[in-house]
């Protein structure tokens, strides 16, 4: 009402993701007796269908969860490892890997949703893909963001003769996408169905594995059967702050959400409360913490357990946040050693799950760019991946990948604690700005004591290297002018709603009551379902 989503709740399990299909296919799992991990692998495998520009099973992803019988945060990384095939030698600059089968990075997203049902879920891998099988096969109608990256994608892959024919004959035999055009992919329902009877090992030593290492290779790809094989899903242990009386977990390095949890640190000693919210005050600090947060995670990038305590040490955030209230400007790169051109924001996706057992979990996935690599291989449905472009392959820099490294990756799925009970799992797309828009909402949501959606819906900003912030411009003309007079390069939108700001999910538990509030990201396709 009154000009705004109403708040979801439930009592009996919770999904919000970034379509609404697909959020309805994770609820439609919890109706039938699955948990939060069969619902949460369910929504990731329709989100593949539902917005394949973002996600799917041959991209990468990362999830925090509370495991109810455990009494624990655990995190699942399914990040492979650069793959040992990749010539790094070759590169000198990331536009060389932004699309294309050279780009492509062991894929992660499928064998991450089956080690969910595996290690914690109840159904079969039939039950969890038959949502996405179905959506695939009988088609959907495509809502507005899902046509405006059609729009906006099909001219730029076309420029590419060599994967452009495969790519739009998989999506759009019948001529261009539109608002309200029907997307059927029938070759990713067999593709699906045939990993749910025969198992991912299909996938990753099996024929189809062949058959795509042979298509890629054909490209001028890289990646081997050994690469694929090589693929194993790395349980690891959360790193924690406490920020406003929540103990915020995310996946540790080489995870680089570390700079999120940095960015809160170092707003945690500050009195932001009594700030007026969205004014200069307010946003003026939220930016230079996340400028030097930023700073500190792009110059100790995947650091050792003992450089990240350094790091995260009371010690150091004194010293940054003396940094951070001395009123001169702070100028530094937010997305890789050196600064980079402006890039649109990566094609990622998030979802979080509820069950009324307890369990509680936050997946965010990614196909890297709008459709990843741009490749797909013919009879599978399957877009491939452009991780390797978030590669570092600058000469010079400390952070320069070599095969077999890990992969930092800019997520940061979250699962939140008070006392010791789970209360909220929050996560976003957005390339680096991920960490960025995520310290935003909580600001909202936790200082300034806003409902979640309006949290969520909150204006945001996105800062860039240098001292660039471009803000929605629901924020004040004369807010942002009195930001520049404080050192910030900031400037408006031409909107007030943009994915550049991320598309956030997020579903809240009062363990007093047991009842589930799901808030979902107008600025995609974001919506809540319940069984």
């Amino acid at each position: 009402m009154h000009g705004r989503r109403p708040t979801m709740t439930s009592r009996h399990g919770m999904v919000a993701a970034a379509h609404p299909l697909a959020a309805q296919a994770g609820a439609k799992l919890l109706a039938q007796g699955g948990n939060a991990f069969d619902a949460a692998a369910a929504t990731a495998a329709a989100l593949n269908v539902v917005e394949p520009f973002m996600s799917g099973l041959a991209g990468m992803g990362l999830s925090t969860m509370w495991v109810a019988a455990e009494k624990r945060v655990r995190v699942l990384d399914f990040v492979p490892p650069i793959p040992a095939s990749f010539p790094a030698d070759r590169f000198s600059k990331r536009t060389d890997l932004e699309r294309g089968a050279l780009a492509i990075a062991s894929p992660g997203n499928l064998a991450g949703w089956c080690e969910l049902v595996k290690t914690y879920g109840r159904k079969s891998l039939a039950d969890v893909f038959a949502p996405a099988i179905a959506l695939a096969r009988d088609g959907f109608a495509l809502a507005e963001f899902g046509a405006a990256e059609f729009e906006e994608n099909d001219p730029l892959l076309e420029k590419i003769p060599a994967l452009y024919p495969a790519w739009s004959k998989n999506y759009q035999p019948n001529g261009a996408m539109h608002l309200g055009s029907v997307l059927v992919q029938s070759d990713l329902a067999g593709t699906l169905s045939e990993i749910a009877e025969k198992g991912p090992d299909h996938f990753y030593r099996g024929a189809l594995g062949e058959k795509i290492i042979a298509h890629l290779q054909a490209l001028g790809g890289s990646l081997t059967m050994a690469d694929l094989a090589a693929v194993k899903m790395v349980w690891r242990e959360p790193m924690a702050v406490s920020f406003k009386g929540l103990s915020v977990h995310v996946p540790p390095p080489p995870c680089e959400g570390f700079q999120f949890l940095l960015t809160l640190k170092l707003l945690d000693g500050i009195d932001l409360a009594s700030k007026p919210r969205d004014g200069a005050d307010h946003l003026d600090l939220v930016y230079r913490a996340i400028r030097l947060a930023a700073g500190a995670r792009i110059a100790h990038n995947n650091p050792s357990p003992e450089k990240l305590a350094e790091i995260m040490s009371e010690a150091s955030v004194a010293l940054l946040r003396q940094r951070l209230t001395d009123g001169k400007p702070v100028t530094g790169p937010t997305e890789q050693w050196v600064p980079q051109d402006k890039e649109d924001p990566a094609h990622t996706t998030s979802l979080s799950v509820a069950d009324s057992d307890g369990n509680l979990i936050c997946i965010t996935q990614s196909l890297g760019s709008p459709f990843g690599s741009g490749v797909v291989v013919p009879g599978t449905g399957l877009c491939f991946n452009n991780f390797l472009y978030w590669a570092d392959v600058q000469p010079g820099s400390p952070n320069r990948s070599k095969p077999g490294d890990e992969l930092p990756m800019c997520m940061s799925p979250t699962l939140s604690t008070r006392d010791g009970k789970p209360v909220l799992a929050l996560g976003t797309p957005g390339s680096y700005g991920i960490m960025q828009t995520q310290a935003q909402a909580m600001v909202q949501h936790l200082v300034y004591g806003l409902p979640l959606q309006d949290a969520i819906e909150a204006p945001r900003a996105r800062l860039w290297d240098g001292r660039l912030v471009e803000i929605e411009n629901r924020i004040a003309p004369e807010t942002i002018a009195e930001l520049v007079k404080r050192g910030h390069e900031a400037r408006p939108f031409d909107v007030g709603w943009t994915m550049r700001c991320g598309g956030m999910q997020a579903v809240a538990v009062d363990p007093a009551t047991g009842v589930f509030t799901g808030a979902a990201d107008p600025r995609r396709d974001g919506y809540v379902a319940t069984p």
